[in-house]
């Protein structure tokens, strides 16, 4: 996949924003936690990755009913939607000094057209030491899903199938689109939320 930075600063992709607040305490301690003994870009990515993807919980997946937003929120929570946990991976990138944007995909959003479609959103990493950008998803895997830290072909959790009018959005976005967060920030239950009001599209 041929990938577009929205901007081409890269400081743009290290700034702290409302719903990536990487200089809560909270965060901080994890950033700490986390690189202690890790000094590479690519090593910090993997790790941030790899305790997204694993330790917290889609929330669908475990059928919460609460809705997390904030990188905050999610680690305490231990929980978030796609949304919601490429806010914390960003949170916890950005503030090691390591430029992370998002990223969408517009996939159907259960198993047939005629069911609608949802945004799905994850990560893109800028990799200094590879100088290159390498899109990661932090959705966390499950039957049917096994996305991974990869360097070469992209592991992302879903395959776009054009066939079906799924589509891949190729921008790296300095920010989370605006429906994203106010899809996240005026949900009160989940599960309807899911259901019924993710927005579709950008």
């Amino acid at each position: 996949m041929n990938v577009n930075p929205e901007v081409s600063k890269l400081d743009l992709y290290v700034q702290e924003i409302d719903c990536c607040n990487y200089l809560h305490e909270d965060i901080q301690a994890k950033i700490a936690e986390l690189f202690s003994s890790v000094k590479s870009d690519v090593e910090k990515a993997k790790v941030a990755f790899e305790f997204v993807r694993d330790e917290i919980d889609h929330s669908w997946d475990i059928q919460a009913t609460d809705v997390t937003c904030r990188a905050s929120e999610v680690l305490e929570q231990k929980h978030g939607m796609c949304f919601a946990k490429s806010n914390l991976l960003a949170a916890l990138l950005r503030g090691a000094g390591i430029p992370t944007g998002f990223c969408y995909q517009r996939l159907m959003h259960f198993d047939t057209p005629e069911e609608g479609y949802s945004l799905h959103g994850f990560n893109a990493v800028y990799l200094q030491s590879l100088d290159r950008w390498v899109r990661i998803d932090a959705r966390g895997n499950k039957k049917g899903v096994q996305a991974e830290f990869s360097l070469g072909e992209e592991r992302l959790a879903f395959p776009v199938r054009r066939e079906y009018g799924e589509q891949d959005d190729p921008v790296i976005y300095v920010r989370p689109h605006a429906r994203v967060i106010a899809a996240l920030e005026d949900g009160d239950n989940l599960i309807e939320l899911y259901r019924n009001h993710l927005p579709d599209r950008l």
